[in-house]
């Protein structure tokens, strides 16, 4: 069939500050852009769209096999701006019997905003049109008060269309045409694809749900309102169905359909080109709100791992007033629909929350276990009453969002060593409200002081037992005194665990007059440089003063009687002159083999009683301090086999 001669001319009458303000500036990037010629071609009955796009050659095509324009259409429809396109007298649906996307009528402006020139070529039944229009021509145009008349074109650019438009932007403001992850966007912006009746393709790349990089991510999911999940999309851990609308909406036409998801990790979220942390408002199958997350402004925590997509065609009911912006993207929110859906979606995010915390503990400590199989091990080695607390702490710690892995492991460690102190402890009680209560609860009670302390108890005494072997080789190697007078002055607690000394009153080898200072005690100069091995107070004020032999050295009591003697005298008259004379005092003597006047017990306690004296082998010192953490040793023998287990996390 041959074309039919016709010599169109075309007009466009618009004024400039409407043209800048709802053309050039209204849109700002290609995915808004291209919504509104998809949008275009879905109410033309098109079953296919093609984008095309190529920088390099600064062209940008769109092609539908719609059902096309012909001239009187491109002049009393396309090129009116505001053409109200769902007037009742004027085709309320598409030929197809769509429900149809545009309403403005200012779409077609969305191109100037990229687009230097903008070429139409349609073809409708058995007729072909084609026009031309310059952007600079169009403002001479507008400026002047004048109409624009768009250059028709005789050259048959599309010879294989046989229905349907094709537009052809050209000369591409560049700063505005970014088209990274342009699949995912346009699939965020159309709740109509893949349809049996309509396709989008990008440089012959289909764009489908999977597009959207989200719902293969996700984890839990709340489908509403009948919506069906697709399953070669989405294979989520747990789903619940909840009904479309509220009991006390007063239109009961008024139902919401889609879902919202959470994934397992924040960061599955975040793309090169966006943050998918946001739940799209569709209305009539395209999208009708960004992101109303932003809107509720609801803190909680889950709410970071979320995402979704729900559709609200009441918002856009030929029923009611246009409630939608002139660029589509946003809503006026003080409308009683919108309001509606904000209450519905708060709902729906309460019922959400709890339910998404248990399945986080459920699921957390399974994929815990498959990546650490040692945590298994754990778990199944606890007595049952415990392993479900155990088992809500590891899934709360895999949720928790860490830097990265080795951060989580650690994290792990520390919590099943202070799970395991509380365990010795016998704080269930504790760990079951804090697991009632929530993370935040349950990570201040590890942190609270008696853990803290039963941790570092445990610290302490792996160390001290290094301290006494150490202190045992240091004796069979037979040190001299200097090497264990500073030993055991950085480890005093092994002449006495239990003694408690004054901060800041220990002394190493000093004179007397180093303690006291400059006073006027009367000292003589021997008494004056008199010096001890290491000397404290202890908290009741008595004078703890010691002195270590060499571990082979043979003494008798009168060699350590007469040593003591010059240094208490001393003592004595300092206390005496700050009138702390009152305070008692008492030596040790620390030997390594029995005193050489040992046989003679009785002359022995004379000698030391006179200087308030005893004597303490390093071998007594050595069982002493074992004994004392013989106890906690003998309870903590379990937490050696945990700890073991906590290396190889």
């Amino acid at each position: 069939m041959q074309n039919e001669k016709v010599t169109p001319t075309y007009e466009l009458r618009i004024d400039l500050n409407v043209l800048e303000h709802l053309g050039f500036n209204l849109y700002s990037n290609v995915p808004a852009i291209l919504t509104e010629m998809v949008a275009n071609a879905w109410d033309a009955d098109a079953t296919r769209v093609d984008i095309r796009i190529d920088t390099s050659q600064d062209v940008i095509e769109i092609l539908d096999d719609g059902h096309g324009m012909s001239s009187d259409d491109i002049n009393n429809r396309y090129l009116r701006v505001g053409h109200r396109r769902r007037d009742k007298s004027n085709f309320p649906k598409s030929p197809g019997g769509r429900e149809v996307m545009g309403r403005k009528g200012l779409g077609k402006l969305s191109l100037f905003s990229i687009a230097g020139v903008v070429e139409v070529h349609t073809r409708k039944e058995n007729q072909s049109s084609a026009l031309r229009m310059e952007v600079k021509a169009i403002e001479a145009a507008a400026k002047d008060n004048k109409p624009y008349c768009p250059d028709p074109t005789t050259a048959d650019l599309s010879p294989d269309l046989e229905h349907g438009t094709r537009l052809i932007l050209r000369q591409l403001r560049k700063e505005r045409v970014r088209v990274m992850n342009l699949r995912q966007r346009l699939a965020r912006r159309f709740s109509i694809l893949e349809r049996d009746d309509f396709r989008v393709y990008v440089d012959d790349q289909e764009v489908t749900l999977a597009d959207r990089d989200d719902l293969r991510h996700v984890q839990f999911l709340w489908t509403i309102g009948g919506w069906s999940l697709p399953d070669a999309v989405v294979n989520p851990l747990e789903t619940i169905t909840l009904d479309g609308s509220l009991p006390d909406w007063k239109d009961f036409s008024w139902q919401i359909r889609g879902w919202i998801g959470t994934v397992a990790k924040p960061r599955q979220l975040v793309t090169d080109s966006s943050n998918l942390n946001s739940i799209v408002v569709m209305a009539r199958g395209r999208l009708f709100q960004e992101n109303i997350l932003d809107r509720l402004n609801d803190g909680r925590l889950f709410t970071k791992y979320l995402t979704g997509q729900i559709e609200a065609d009441f918002l856009d009911d030929d029923e009611y007033t246009d409630i939608a912006t002139s660029d589509r993207q946003r809503i006026i929110e003080d409308d009683e629909r919108y309001r509606a859906l904000e209450s519905f979606l708060r709902q729906v995010l309460n019922k959400m929350d709890s339910k998404w915390s248990e399945w986080r503990r459920r699921h957390g400590t399974k994929e815990a276990k498959k990546e650490h199989p040692v945590l298994g091990e754990w778990l199944d080695n606890l007595p049952s009453g415990y392993r479900d607390q155990a088992e809500g702490l590891i899934g709360k710690i895999q949720k928790l969002t860490l830097d990265d892995e080795d951060a989580r492991r650690e994290v792990f460690r520390n919590a099943i060593l202070a799970f395991e102190r509380l365990r010795l402890r016998g704080s269930t009680h504790e760990l079951e409200n804090a697991l009632a209560v929530g993370a935040e609860r349950l990570l201040g009670l590890l942190a609270d002081r008696d853990s803290l302390e039963a941790s570092l108890y445990r610290d302490i005494v792996r160390n001290r037992l290094d301290v006494i072997s150490h202190l045992e080789i240091n004796i069979q190697d037979d040190e001299r005194e200097k090497v264990l007078q500073e030993y055991l002055f950085k480890h005093l607690w092994l002449l006495d665990p239990s003694w408690e000394r004054a901060t800041g009153s220990e002394i190493l080898e000093n004179p007397i007059n180093s303690e006291f200072g400059s006073i006027k005690a009367g000292l003589t100069d021997e008494e004056k440089n008199g010096r001890v091995d290491i000397k404290y107070r202890n908290l009741a004020g008595k004078h703890i003063i010691i002195e270590l032999k060499r571990a082979s050295r043979k003494v008798s009591s009168t060699d350590l009687a007469t040593q003591g003697q010059k240094y208490r005298n001393a003592l004595r008259k300092c206390l005496k002159d700050l009138n702390r004379d009152n305070e008692p005092h008492e030596f040790i003597f620390v030997v390594g083999t029995p005193l050489k006047d040992a046989d003679d017990q009785d002359y022995v306690k004379g000698q030391l009683a006179s200087v308030n004296g005893r004597v303490v082998t390093y071998k007594q010192l050595i069982d002493s301090a074992r004994q004392s953490y013989k106890e906690y040793l003998e309870a903590s023998k379990e937490l050696d086999r945990v700890y073991d287990l906590v290396q190889r996390l």
